[in-house]
């Protein structure tokens, strides 16, 4: 009875006002050098729980100005961002958000070299209140979920670049986000790493049903996308909602890059992951 009463109650009636989107810029606006630099140019970019996006363009374009706003990790100098409807009013919020409702995957690794990658996934937990033990169970999980099971006791040195950006992932996803944010996750990889991270990114979108926001300036890669967002000399050039994308599961030991070939016979099919939020 009370689950009938919750679904009732809880349904959008004929004039109730629209749900807010997750997160939203309004007329926002990015200058450097007092203006001298416009990176942005009063965006308004609204993502809904649940979305696929990309946000598209060249290099110089603005797109990674948009995630950095995104993820409160730059501000605005005009216009707002607002989660769920209100505006995020001070570093603390946003501090608050990205260790609790936000992950972030850039370009660049930034995993720390003298930590394993298990430890660095760790990392993402610490400053929570939560046991060392559960620290460790939660950081091997989230490796599990990329793939990296046998290799969460090397050190990044050990690891190739598409291993790299799997701990990465998993260091952004260890505190389950609402919302993933990837800056050109794929920028410093090889064509069959890139497919691989790629594939991990869109299977965990699907699987767990949080908001992906793919900075790219991939076609291929914006495709695969349920929405491309064009950004073009700091504004939005193009909004659209594409034709659905069918993503086939990735392999949890499949490895990132290029497997060499088989001397005879070709190796057994690789196990696949499990599909858990």
């Amino acid at each position: 009875m009370i689950g009938v009463l919750k679904r009732l109650f809880g349904r959008r009636k004929p004039g109730d006002p629209p749900t807010p989107a997750m997160i939203a810029l309004a007329g926002a606006s990015r200058a450097f050098d007092d203006g001298a630099i416009v990176a942005l140019k009063s965006v308004d970019l609204a993502i809904e729980g649940g979305e696929c996006v990309a946000i598209l363009g060249p290099s110089g374009s603005g797109k990674s100005s948009i995630v950095n706003l995104l993820s409160g990790i730059d501000r605005p100098t005009g216009g707002r961002v607002l989660w769920n409807g209100t505006p995020v009013a001070s570093r603390r919020a946003w501090a608050r958000l990205r260790r609790r409702e936000i992950g972030i995957v850039f370009q660049e690794f930034h995993l720390l070299p003298t930590l394993t990658a298990r430890e660095n996934v760790e990392m993402a937990l610490m400053g929570h209140g939560i046991p060392a033990e559960e620290r460790r169970v939660r950081a091997e999980t989230a490796l599990g979920r990329v793939g990296l099971t046998p290799r969460i006791n090397n050190l990044p040195h050990a690891l190739s670049g598409g291993e790299r950006q799997r701990v990465a992932i998993a260091r952004a996803i260890v505190n389950a986000p609402r919302l993933l944010l990837a800056d050109e996750p794929t920028g410093n990889l090889d064509s069959a790493s890139t497919e691989a991270v790629a594939d991990l990114l869109f299977n965990l979108q699907r699987d767990t049903g949080m908001t992906l926001v793919l900075v790219t300036h991939d076609e291929h890669l914006a495709a695969r996308c349920r929405r491309c967002v064009r950004i073009r000399d700091g504004e939005v050039a193009d909004d659209r909602v594409l034709a659905a994308v069918i993503v086939p599961p990735i392999g949890e030991t499949e490895p990132v890059d290029p497997p060499t070939e088989p001397a005879a016979e070709p190796t057994a099919a690789i196990a696949r992951t499990e599909a858990a939020p």
